[in-house]
C-alpha cells in the first residue's frame, strides 16, 4: 500500500509495534504503542548493560520505565515479572498468566481465556482494570492487539463465523467500547502495528457470488483514538494472512507478513517503495519485529534451522535491492516495542546472551546493546583433549579411545579423522555425553570399509552450541597408527590382501579383516584394479622385493618376461619393471616369504626336470632378485607348491607342497634357504584349484594358508605345531565364486 505522507519522520518520533512472540514461554501476540514522551528516560536506563536476566525468561513488553518478561518456575508454573530500569528491582504481577506487549509502562495480561487485567507500572501510579471480555461483549470474544490501555477485540457477531472489531478502553473510570468495524461479513481481525494515533490492522471478508463464497483480505491504516470503522480510508487488499502474522509501522514504512501461494512473503510499503521478500522454506514461519529507519527487521524465533541451530535475527534494506541480508542477533526468541520506537530482543550474539535494545546507530543502521545478561556461559570451549598420540592396530579389538571435554554440554560435536598420505577421512557426529559435558569416541581402527592404513592422521572436531549461542569451537591434533608389516598386503593397512584374476582378464583385490568374528574370516571391501591381466599366465604376490613397506607382485607373460610390479601403499601399483626373460622354463612360482632369514622376501621357482631354484630377493627394485642357487631335485611330483612363511616356529619361511594324489607336505625353512625333511601334513587338497601363502590373516603372528576351489574358499590358520600347522576357518572371501577365478594370488 503506496503512502502519500511526505514528512520523514524517524525511528525517534514513530513507534514499530508487532507482537512479543515467544517460544516456550507462553506469551500470546498483542501489539501496541502509546505516544513517546519527551524525555527517552527508558532508553537510557536500557543501555546500561548492568541488569540480570533469568536464563528462561523471554520478553514480552517494554514501557519508559521497564519491561515486562515471562517464564516458566521449577513448577511449571507461568511467572509474570517487571523490571524497573531506575533501581533493577523486579516486581511480580500477580494476575493472569500471559502477557502481551503494550509499548508502554501499562501491563496487560490474560489468563488464556476471557479475563484481561491491566495496570499502569509507573512510579507511584494506582491505576488498575480487569475486563470479562465474555461479559462485555459475549461468549468467544478474543483479544487481537493492544496500544497502551486500549484494547481491541474481535466478537463473534452470532451469525455464522462472522466476526466485529471492537475497541475497549476506559474513560474516568467507565468501560468505554467503540465499534471499529462496519462490515456484516468480516471473518476475522488482526493489529498488527501501531504508533500512539495510527493502527495497522489486518482483516479478512467473506464474499458471496451466487452459489459460491471466496475469503478477501484486507490490510488497513486507521487512527487509534476515534470513532472511525476500519473499512474507511486507506485500505488495501493482500495475500492471506493468519494470526500468526505479523508488521511494523513507521512514518515512512508499513509492513506485514502474508502467505502467498504456501509462501511466507515480507511485505513492506511506502511512499517509493513497493517490495515483497519471499522466504525459503527453511524461513516459513519468519515474523517482522520491525523496521529501524530503512531496514527490515525479521526472522523466525527460537526456531532451529537444518544444522541444528536456531534462526538468527536478520536485518535487510527495504530501499537497496542489490544489499544481501545479514545477522543482527545469533538468534531471537522473542520481541517486545518501546513507547520511543526501540526493540527489546530476547537473543544472544556470539558472545553474549541477553535481553538487547535495538535502535537505530550514527549510520542510520541498527545496533544492538545489551540491556540485561543471562550469565549463561557463551561461546562453546573444548577445554581438554585426550586422545593418543600413538596406537598400535595389531592386536584385534583395538580401538582407539578418544575423549573432549567442553565448557558446557549442550552441543553437538562433529570429528574429522583424516590419513594424511591419502586423504582418507572418517566423519562422524559423536553421541551425547551421558554425564556432565565429555564426549567420548572408541575409533574402531577402521575407515572408509577396511583396516585404517599405517601413518600419520590428524583429528579435528567441530563443537556446535545446540541453543545458537557463540560461535562453534573446534580442537586438532594428530596421532600415528602401525600395525606389523604384511608381506601380503598392498594397502599398508597391516591386513591380508588376496588377488584374484577373471575369464575376461580383470584382476580383482579383496581386503580382509583380520580379527575373525565367530571363527569366520570376513572381507572387508572389493575393489576392481583393472583389465588386460590375461597376457600373464601366472600372477604371484611375491612379499616386500623392493624396499617399500608393503608388498609387490611379480607376473609372468607368455612369452616367459618376468615383471615386477612394486606397490605403492595405497592398493595400487607402480608401472611395471621388466626383471627378466626366460621364465617360461619354469612350472611354477612361489613368493611372500623369507626363506634366507635376512628380511626379505625371496622367490622359489620348480622346472620341467623337477629342480627347485631359489631366488634371493635384493630388496633393488631394478634387479630384486640374485642369481638362482639350486636347492633341491625332484620336485616334479608336486603340483603346486606355495611359501608360506614361518608357520612352525623355525628361523625363516616355511614352504608346502601338494603331490598329485591330493597329500600336502611341509618343509621347514632352515634359514640357509633349504629345507629340512618333509612332514607329511594331511590328504584331500585336490579339492582345491590355489593354495595362497596369504601372510598373517588373523593377527595372532604367525602366517596362514588360503585355499581357493569349487567346493568352496577357507583360511587355514597356522598352529605353530609342525605335525598339525593348520586349523580351518571359515569365510566369505569368493562365496560362490569357486569357478570364477583362474588365479589367485
Amino acid at each position: 500500500m503506496a503512502s502519500t505522507r511526505t514528512t520523514r519522520r524517524r525511528l525517534g518520533a514513530s513507534v514499530a509495534a508487532v507482537l512479543a512472540v515467544t517460544v516456550g514461554a507462553g506469551v500470546l501476540a498483542s501489539p501496541g504503542a502509546v505516544a513517546a514522551p519527551a524525555a527517552m528516560t527508558g532508553a537510557t536506563a536500557a543501555t546500561t548493560g548492568e541488569a540480570n536476566l533469568p536464563l528462561d525468561a523471554d520478553i514480552v513488553s517494554t514501557g519508559d520505565t521497564g519491561y515486562l518478561t515471562s517464564r516458566t518456575d521449577g513448577s511449571g508454573n507461568k511467572v509474570l515479572e517487571w523490571h524497573k530500569y531506575a533501581d533493577g528491582s523486579v516486581l511480580p504481577i500477580s494476575t493472569g498468566t500471559m502477557g502481551h506487549d503494550s509499548a508502554s509502562d501499562i501491563v496487560v495480561t490474560s489468563d488464556g481465556g476471557s479475563m484481561v487485567f491491566l495496570r499502569d507500572m509507573r512510579e507511584g501510579a494506582t491505576w488498575s482494570a480487569s475486563y470479562d471480555l465474555a461479559s462485555e461483549f459475549r461468549p468467544g470474544a478474543q483479544l487481537v492487539g493492544v496500544v497502551g490501555d486500549n484494547l481491541f477485540v474481535k466478537v463473534p457477531t452470532g451469525s455464522g463465523s462472522y466476526q466485529e472489531l471492537w475497541q475497549l478502553s476506559q474513560a474516568d473510570g467507565v468501560a468505554k467500547k467503540t465499534k471499529r468495524s462496519s462490515n456484516s461479513y468480516s471473518t476475522d481481525f488482526k493489529v498488527v502495528a501501531s504508533t500512539s494515533d495510527v493502527l495497522l490492522v489486518l482483516s479478512s471478508n467473506r464474499v458471496s457470488s451466487g452459489s459460491t463464497s471466496r475469503t478477501e483480505y484486507w490490510k488497513t491504516r486507521t487512527t487509534v483514538n476515534s470513532d472511525a470503522v476500519i473499512e474507511s480510508g486507506s485500505r488495501e487488499n493482500t495475500a492471506p494472512w493468519n494470526q500468526g502474522s505479523t508488521g511494523a509501522y513507521t512514518a515512512d514504512y508499513e509492513a506485514s507478513v502474508e502467505y502467498r501461494g504456501g509462501v511466507t512473503e515480507l511485505v513492506v510499503d511506502g511512499t517509493y517503495v513497493h517490495k515483497r521478500f519471499a522466504m525459503d522454506a527453511s524461513m516459513s514461519g519468519a515474523v517482522i519485529a520491525g523496521i529501524t529507519r530503512d531496514t527490515l527487521l525479521y526472522g523466525v524465533p527460537g526456531k532451529a534451522v537444518a544444522d541444528g541451530t536456531l534462526s538468527p535475527l536478520y536485518a535487510r534494506s527495504v530501499t537497496d535491492s542489490t544489499a544481501a541480508p545479514y545477522k543482527l542477533l545469533e538468534h531471537f526468541s522473542s520481541v517486545a516495542h518501546a513507547p520511543d520506537g526501540g526493540l527489546l530482543v530476547r537473543g544472544a550474539t556470539a558472545d553474549t546472551d541477553g535481553l538487547f535494545r535495538i535502535w537505530e546507530g550514527n549510520d542510520g543502521l541498527p545496533s544492538a546493546t545489551l540491556v540485561a545478561d543471562t550469565g549463561r556461559l557463551k561461546a562453546v570451549e573444548v577445554t581438554e583433549s585426550k586422545v593418543p598420540t600413538a596406537v598400535s592396530l595389531e592386536k584385534p579389538g583395538t580401538t582407539v579411545p578418544m575423549e573432549w571435554t567442553l565448557s558446557r554440554a549442550n552441543a553437538t560435536v562433529d570429528l574429522t579423522l583424516t590419513h594424511t598420505a591419502t586423504g582418507k577421512k572418517l566423519t562422524t557426529r559423536l553421541s551425547q555425553p551421558v554425564s556432565d559435558s565429555r564426549f567420548a569416541f572408541g575409533w574402531n581402527g577402521v575407515l572408509e570399509g577396511i583396516s585404517a592404513p599405517n601413518g600419520a592422521y590428524t583429528w579435528q572436531i567441530t563443537a556446535t552450541p545446540t541453543d545458537g549461542v557463540g560461535a562453534p569451537a573446534t580442537a586438532r591434533g594428530s596421532l600415528q597408527i602401525s600395525r606389523r608389516a604384511n608381506p601380503h598386503d598392498f594397502t599398508d593397512n597391516g591386513s591380508t590382501d588376496v588377488l584374484a584374476r577373471d575369464a575376461s582378464g580383470a584382476l580383482w583385490r579383496n581386503d580382509l579383516f583380520d580379527w575373525p568374528s565367530g571363527s569366520q574370516v570376513t572381507t572387508a571391501k572389493r575393489t576392481k584394479m583393472g583389465t588386460g591381466w590375461q597376457v600373464y599366465n601366472q600372477i604371484e604376490a611375491a612379499g616386500n622385493l623392493a624396499g617399500t613397506s608393503t608388498g609387490d607382485l611379480v607376473a609372468r607373460d607368455t612369452s616367459g618376461v618376468l615383471w615386477l610390479y612394486q606397490g605403492k601403499g595405497d592398493g595400487t601399483f607402480a608401472t611395471r619393471v621388466k626383471v627378466g626373460t626366460g621364465w617360461q622354463i619354469y612350472k611354477k612360482l612361489t613368493g611372500g616369504s623369507d626363506l634366507t632369514g635376512d628380511g626379505r622376501s625371496d622367490l622359489l621357482a620348480t622346472d620341467a626336470s623337477g629342480v627347485l631354484w631359489l631366488y634371493k630377493g635384493t630388496g633393488r627394485s631394478s634387479a630384486p632378485f640374485a642369481t638362482r642357487v639350486k636347492v633341491a631335485t625332484g620336485w616334479q611330483i608336486y603340483n603346486q607348491i606355495t611359501a608360506v612363511g614361518n608357520i612352525a616356529g623355525t628361523a625363516a619361511g616355511d614352504l608346502v607342497a601338494r603331490d598329485a594324489s591330493g597329500v600336502l607336505w611341509l618343509y621347514q625353512g632352515n634359514g640357509t634357504g633349504k629345507f629340512t625333511a618333509r612332514v607329511r601334513i594331511g590328504s584331500g587338497w585336490k579339492a582345491f584349484s590355489h593354495l595362497v601363502g596369504a601372510g598373517d590373516v588373523t593377527a595372532d603372528g604367525r602366517p596362514d594358508l588360503i585355499a581357493y576351489g569349487p567346493n568352496g574358499t577357507y583360511v587355514y590358520r597356522s598352529t605353530g605345531s609342525t605335525t598339525a600347522p593348520f586349523s580351518r576357518l571359515t569365510t566369505n572371501l569368493y562365496a560362490g565364486e569357486g569357478t570364477k577365478f583362474n588365479n589367485i594370488a
